[in-house]
């Protein structure tokens, strides 16, 4: 399948128009010419990928590579996208899961306790941790995973309901 060079600038175009972009103004944010934001919207066929498109795809905050999916049919992913959570959590976790480093993440099988369900369990760091904090973490997380997957279960508590 050859370059579609019709998709790319159909694409271009509607991302700079939601974008709220004149021809003028992505090309100023991109650090092009003007005639290179209306050479891509043209549409004309080329023999080769313009180096100026990666710098495009930066001003419409694409994902880098984006612009050659989109020639071969394919739609841009955005950096937001490539960034984002998962859609439908709270977003007092949404929240949690941009600070910091991620350290570890474990999911827990709770049909062992009579459940279908798992519980997701994500380690995040301090956004300003010194390595040192880092592996006292790391270490402070496997003593309480240790202390999790030891409890046990109502049967094993010795508690009866009468």
């Amino acid at each position: 399948m050859g370059r579609d060079w019709r998709h790319l600038a159909d694409t271009v175009e509607a991302a700079r128009e939601a974008k709220n972009l004149t021809q003028v103004a992505l090309a100023k944010k991109a650090g092009v010419s003007e005639s290179t934001i209306q050479n891509i919207e043209s549409g004309a066929e080329r023999k080769r990928v313009p180096a100026s498109l990666h710098k495009v795809e930066r001003a419409l905050g694409w994902k880098p590579g984006s612009g050659e999916r989109v020639l071969e049919g394919g739609a841009p992913e955005s950096e937001e996208e490539a960034a984002a959570p998962p859609s439908g959590l709270p977003l007092r976790i949404v929240h949690e899961l941009e600070d910091g480093p991620l350290l570890d993440a474990t999911v827990l099988d709770l049909s062992p306790l009579g459940s279908g369900a798992r519980m997701i369990v994500v380690v995040k760091g301090a956004p300003d941790a010194s390595p040192e904090q880092i592996r006292a973490d790391l270490l402070a997380w496997a003593k309480a995973q240790r202390h999790i997957l030891n409890l046990p279960n109502d049967d094993e508590s010795g508690d009866t309901a009468d």
